[in-house]
């Protein structure tokens, strides 16, 4: 009894079983590294201020990559992040546990993996969704867009943080492509990105037609703002270089090296994967090779061919050629070819072989003037997995301390030692390349 003489009565709060969502249920990491990626973590509890709800891991499956302490939730509200420090190579299963209000928990599985530590680790930004990087172009304010080599996807990324694209496009209905194009070059002119497939055979020796493709984007807006739009694509530039070096005596062996059965990558092969322009031109386009080596022999050459009406090919029009631009770049090719403002070149240099993840690479600077020498900037790591395939951007290479930042192509790694190459890895959350900056002497 009250003093007012009224009975009273507490009435209990009843809680609802909590939920826990996660934004993916798969996700990567790399051992000793900065940045990794982290997922987003969506809680909830009929009755209960999300506030209260606490997120942690209950269980791992391989404390050896990551243990529940290396799980670290943060955030409040509805809202949390998760993020997970690896310490060895592999993969793990990871129990997230939600605890609400009233003793009530729900639980999800965060299916993890790990890549091994790698150098300069704490430069490395990890880019997922794809693992084929092969192309990359600087939209500004620290953004790339990134062409894969295995499919006809376009990707938008924060290059300086670790993550899923921030935007894609893909390019294959505009193409009419039933198959990858083989994205291995591009170069932006103005508002226009042009882009080449490799023209080359696949790996099997067989002709397919998707990768004698040349075609442009184009490009509205920068940084994380931008935009791409189909522009135009042409599909001739093999047959025009086989028919001008069959006209100039077979001088490089182009027919030879697209016949059926021949193996691309091979020092007698054809494969192309560089892409820019010629000093002050925005025609002329340098075609960069990785197969063939002239002569075709250890030490030989990497060849250039200018094509001096690239803004044509790119709408179907027939190639028309400059004289070839032969570079000692002490026995390696051409994978990747990058200009600045200034006219000055930055050249990936790299095996014309296909399993070369442990050939020497080095990075050149050049003049892009024929007859002038590359000079070799440095040498580039070779102990790591997956191979150097981009400049995002080149410096001011007069400036004292000038850095660069490249791109892997880590398709053919085995980034979680279980023996699968990273483009067959069934999660493309699990599939990466990697984007380092490097310091240049």
């Amino acid at each position: 009894m009250s003093a007012t003489g009224l009975t009273t009565s507490a009435h209990a709060v009843t809680y609802g079983t909590p939920t826990i969502k996660l934004s993916t249920a798969y996700l990567s990491g790399a051992v000793g590294s900065t940045g990794d990626p982290v997922v987003t973590v969506t809680v909830a509890q009929s009755g209960a201020d999300a506030s209260a709800l606490s997120v942690a891991a209950s269980r791992t499956s391989r404390a050896a990559v990551a243990g529940t302490g290396d799980v670290k939730a943060g955030g409040t509200g509805g809202t949390r992040s998760v993020a997970v420090t690896a310490h060895a190579q592999g993969y793990t299963d990871l129990t997230l546990k939600v605890t609400g209000l009233g003793g009530r928990t729900a639980t999800t599985t965060l299916h993890y993996a790990a890549s091994p530590a790698v150098q300069h680790s704490a430069d490395a930004r990890y880019l997922t969704g794809a693992s084929d990087a092969s192309a990359a172009v600087d939209v500004g304010g620290g953004y790339i867009v990134v062409g894969n080599d295995e499919d006809n996807t376009l990707r938008l990324y924060d290059g300086s943080a670790s993550g899923a694209p921030v935007r894609t496009w893909d390019m294959g209905s505009a193409l009419g492509a039933d198959k990858e194009v083989d994205i291995e070059g591009a170069a932006r002119v103005g508002n226009t990105i042009y882009w080449t497939g490799s023209l080359g055979n696949n790996k099997d020796g067989v002709y397919k037609a998707d990768r004698n493709t040349v075609f442009t984007t184009t490009v509205s807006g920068s940084g994380a703002a931008t935009r791409l739009t189909f522009g135009s694509a042409g599909h001739r530039l093999r047959d025009d270089l086989v028919a001008w070096d069959e006209a100039n005596g077979d001088r490089y062996g182009f027919a030879a090296g697209t016949a059926d059965g021949q193996i691309p990558k091979e020092i007698n092969g054809f494969n192309v994967e560089g892409l820019e322009f010629a000093p002050g031109s925005g025609t002329t386009a340098y075609v960069g090779f990785r197969a063939p080596l002239v002569p075709p022999q250890n030490g030989g050459k990497a060849l250039i061919v200018p094509v001096t009406d690239m803004d044509q090919v790119a709408k179907g029009a027939k190639a028309a050629f400059g004289t070839p631009i032969e570079l000692d770049l002490g026995g390696l090719s051409i994978r990747d070819l990058r200009r600045n403002d200034h006219g000055q070149y930055l050249i990936v240099a790299g095996s014309w072989a296909a399993d070369d993840n442990s050939d020497p690479q080095a990075l050149y600077s050049w003049d892009g003037v024929a007859g002038h020498r590359p000079v070799k900037v440095t040498d580039l790591p070779t102990a790591d997995a997956g191979a150097w395939e981009s400049v995002v951007s080149v410096p001011d290479l007069t400036a004292s301390g000038a850095r660069v930042q490249l791109i892997t192509d880590d398709g053919a790694a085995d980034l979680y030692g279980d023996g699968t190459e990273a483009k067959d890895l069934s999660h493309p959350e699990w599939q990466k390349s990697r984007t380092t900056w490097f310091t240049l002497n």
